[in-house]
């Protein structure tokens, strides 16, 4: 059995890798499609549109990233898009319940919202990584008619265009991705949503009430959402500082390297001569020569030139012309700027100055200083280096625009299986646990074994404290089993224990009346009869219950239980009672309820039939409009449980035979009943009598015949 569980385990998992394989491999095909045909498309959504549909969550957001991971192997660039995919591919699950079904309305919404996705957050990235150009090709000139109808600037006109182009694309995949899927058998499909990796829902469905308290599975979410987020903010902050520093300590070698260059070419024994002759003086063309050269090797350089710094201000030995500042004259003398006045004690004393990086009216700008000095050491003048720091800023915000993306839908990934994971191992062993304590009953023999059976069936494998918690929970549950039979066993026994000793004590009244024969057995059954009959016609129903009912056919042989106290002599008499001796047959009914008083007190507390056995015995001679003895009741005032017994007792006694009368015919008494109804009788307790009349009849032939 075992190796068979692994078998179909492994089988699951078999049917999930074949699903993004496949969709994964229909990505890479509608994109090898696309661009066999030069189309302005993607087409690399089929799958992950199809794996929503088919398995949810989990295939789904694998076959978006592992589609941009592969896809990145061959461009790079569109490993940064992996935040677009696995956001598409959470919204393509979300609507997969009603595209499944065709709902056009829902059909059309989905391709818009991928589409805002895929084009309009896609276009957002793409500005942030690549900056204000958006490159060449059908959008940008799709832009540019947009711009040229609709006047809405370059960016606005582009991000129109990319999102326009991008509904085609999303309607184009979401509709091939629906018909694969309607083509695919039905049996496949529904096989596929009993498997254990099958995850449609991120958030658990709590059913009718709501609950007012976070759900484990919601915590669970909420955990790995924060952690993994705060881990990400902090790798991304890491990442972001760790770029800004390199790329600084790349600009200030680079600055460094073209200063020294350009230092051990200056001729320092000819610092004053250039500063007095300028171009005039020999060499001074050469190394202006070699300062352009060097300008012109690196895009980032802005500024190169050489200056003494005096007390009095900035002496010009080189300078180089640029497109937005002209160069200024040998020994010309400048005020400081921001970064000399700065360090102008170390300039001053002819020390190396430390890499300064400044945001003033030429920009954001890196300057480096490297000192020309002479042949005994003298630091005669400065060779500066200025590296422009502005596409840096830009270069921070396409990589962290990069970063992001690849971190995000990474961190989607993770979520995802880490949530699936929690909610498979975690949150649905509890919610079974719960669900079988809550709906296991108690009540029979046959629901606790089916209670026990679906217990068992959980099969709860999971290796940690939730099995050790479990098998816990069964091993109790079945303990508690076992004692209720037990108790149930011995409460069988001493209500059989009970039942028998009513039957012997009333069997001692009866044998003392020679006239009643087997009148408390056949009266029980009467009441038994006419209680039933209620019961199914509704009377009372405010009372009728299995409880009463059980309670009343077990106390009925007690109901004559004060005759007890009759003397043998008026009990047998064969002629008619004085009126003495009626008095004194009366009190049985008020010597009833005292004897079962007294069981009562003894006991301490009222048992389950002693209550109703004093109002069988104390009250069954009461009649309904008040004339019966021995408190003169009337109407409902009568317990239920004694109106029952006097219809029951009276038919019993009238078709009976007694020493001083012959029986009446069955038919006579049910006559006479039906007389005494109102007056004697609770008409509706001759109501259900009456209309078990072939049941009444059926059990007092069986009597008749013992």
């Amino acid at each position: 059995m075992t190796k068979i569980k692994k078998q179909n385990k492994g089988k699951k998992w078999l049917s999930l890798l074949y699903i993004i394989v496949i969709c994964v491999l229909l990505n890479i095909l509608g994109t090898k499609v696309n661009e066999f045909f030069g189309l302005p498309l993607y087409l690399d959504n089929i799958g992950t549109i199809l794996a929503a549909l088919l398995g949810g969550y989990i295939p789904c957001v694998t076959v978006g990233f592992l589609s941009n991971i592969i896809s990145g192997i061959f461009n790079s660039v569109s490993i940064y898009y992996c935040v677009i995919t696995v956001l598409i591919a959470g919204a393509a699950v979300a609507y997969a319940h009603n595209m499944r079904r065709m709902r056009i309305r829902y059909v059309l919404t989905a391709i818009l919202f991928f589409a805002l996705l895929g084009g309009g957050l896609g276009g957002l990235l793409t500005w942030l990584i690549f900056g204000m150009d958006f490159g060449e090709g059908f959008a940008v000139e799709f832009a540019k008619w947009i711009n040229s109808v609709i006047p809405m600037g370059y960016f606005l006109s582009n991000m129109l265009s990319i999102f326009l182009i991008d509904v085609v694309d999303k309607f184009i995949v979401t509709v091939a991705a629906l018909a694969i899927y309607k083509l695919l058998p039905d049996s496949l499909i529904k096989n596929l949503r009993h498997k254990g990796w099958y995850y449609i829902s991120m958030f658990n469905r709590q059913g009718n009430k709501a609950s007012k308290r976070l759900s484990l599975r919601l915590k669970v979410t909420l955990l790995v959402a924060v952690s993994t987020t705060l881990v990400a903010t902090s790798a991304i902050a890491i990442s972001v500082l760790q770029y800004h520093n390199s790329t600084i300590d790349e600009y200030t070698k680079q600055a460094e390297q073209a200063s020294k260059v350009i230092a051990k070419h200056v001729d320092s024994s000819r610092i004053y001569e250039y500063m007095e002759k300028g171009e005039a003086a020999d060499g001074y063309l050469e190394t202006k020569a070699l300062m352009q050269s060097v300008s012109d090797s690196s895009p980032e350089i802005k500024y190169i030139y050489v200056y003494r710094i005096e007390k009095d201000g900035t002496h010009v030995i080189f300078d180089l012309d640029t497109e937005d500042v002209p160069a200024n004259h040998p020994g010309e003398v400048i005020p400081y700027d921001t970064t000399i006045e700065k360090y102008s004690d170390l300039l001053l004393k002819g020390e190396k100055m430390p890499m300064d990086i400044t945001n003033n009216q030429y920009g954001w700008i890196l300057t480096v200083y490297t000192p020309v000095r002479d042949t005994q050491g003298k630091t005669l003048c400065y060779v500066g280096v200025d590296m422009s720091m502005s596409e840096l800023r830009s270069e921070e915000i396409s990589f962290l625009a990069k970063i992001i993306s690849l971190f995000i839908g990474v961190l989607v990934l993770i979520r995802t299986y880490a949530v699936w994971l929690a909610d498979r191992f975690i949150v649905t062993p509890i919610n079974k646990i719960a669900n079988a304590a809550s709906t296991f009953t108690y009540d029979t023999p046959m629901a606790r074994e089916v209670s026990m059976n679906a217990l068992n069936d959980l099969n709860i494998q999971t290796g940690d404290e939730l099995e050790n918690l479990y098998n816990a929970y069964r091993r109790t549950t079945a303990d508690t089993i076992r004692y209720i039979d037990e108790v149930h066993h011995k409460n069988e026994q001493i209500t059989r224990l009970q039942n028998g000793l009513i039957l012997v004590l009333a069997d001692m009244v009866e044998s003392r009346d020679q006239c009643t024969g087997d009148h408390v057995r056949k009266t029980a059954a009467y009441c038994e009869i006419i209680l039933r009959q209620m019961q199914k016609e509704g009377i009372y129903s405010d009372k009728l219950n299995e409880e009463f009912i059980t309670k009343v056919v077990n106390s009925a042989p007690l109901h004559d239980v004060g005759k007890i106290k009759v003397s043998d002599t008026i009990l047998n008499k064969p002629g008619k009672l004085t009126d003495e001796e009626f008095r004194i047959m009366q009190s049985h009914t008020s010597a009833g309820g005292e004897i079962i008083d007294k069981a009562i007190s003894t006991v301490g507390e009222e048992t389950e039939y002693l209550n109703e056995a004093k109002n069988l015995a104390a009250y069954h001679h009461e009649k309904w409009n008040g004339e019966g003895y021995p408190d003169g009741l009337s109407g409902e005032e009568i317990p239920l449980s004694a109106r029952v017994m006097a219809v029951a007792d009276v038919f019993d006694a009238l078709v009976s035979r007694r020493s001083y009368k012959e029986p009446f015919s069955v038919e006579k008494a049910f006559e006479i009943i039906r007389e005494g109804s109102g007056t004697h009788f609770d008409p509706l307790v001759v109501k259900a009598f009456m209309d078990a009349k072939d049941e009444i009849k059926r059990v007092q032939k069986l009597n008749m015949e013992r």
